[in-house]
């Protein structure tokens, strides 16, 4: 992890970490229903303050919180238009396997690339910690992961040229 990175990563886990303080919240609109209060905002005195960890204008996470969940969404770093295709299709390869991804919504919030829905059912059948890390793994991995493929796009673009200019060439 770099320098620059780890300050960023290091104050979403610790804001993640107080958020997921979560606890069984019947709905108080419809009889024994629990659903996620930051998705329904049904109820508002059960809902925190949203809160944006920046690491510049580019990238940055929105941690919603309510009393029973958390909702994650985070703008993924695209410094050029080849950086903001290779994250929508990443993106949008993972949010259509949403179903194996527990945690991970189908629709990012407008703004946004991807988002996590964390639940009060999820922070009882799972490690927290676990939940904290698999999201701060998730995303070092994700900007790994597109600043490779954009080099290996242009690795084969390279190659693709030198093969046209030189069957160009007599």
């Amino acid at each position: 992890m770099s320098n620059t990175l780890r300050p960023y990563l290091e104050c979403v886990r610790s804001t993640l970490t107080a958020a997921l303080t979560l606890e069984n919240f019947g709905s108080q609109v419809v009889e024994r229903h629990n659903i996620p209060e930051v998705e329904a905002q049904t109820t508002p005195e059960v809902i925190m303050t949203p809160l944006t960890v920046s690491r510049n204008e580019h990238e940055h996470v929105l941690i919603e919180s309510s009393v029973n969940s958390v909702r994650l969404s985070i703008k993924i770093k695209q410094a050029d238009e080849i950086e903001h295709v290779l994250s929508h299709k990443f993106t949008r390869f993972l949010m259509q396997r949403a179903d194996n991804f527990v945690i991970l919504r189908r629709k990012p919030l407008p703004g946004y690339d991807i988002s996590f829905l964390i639940s009060n059912v999820h922070t009882e059948s799972m490690l927290k910690h676990k939940l904290v890390d698999f999201i701060i793994q998730f995303m070092e991995e994700v900007d790994k992961e597109i600043s490779e493929m954009k080099l290996n796009l242009n690795a084969r673009a390279r190659i693709v040229a030198e093969s046209y200019l030189g069957a160009a060439q007599f």
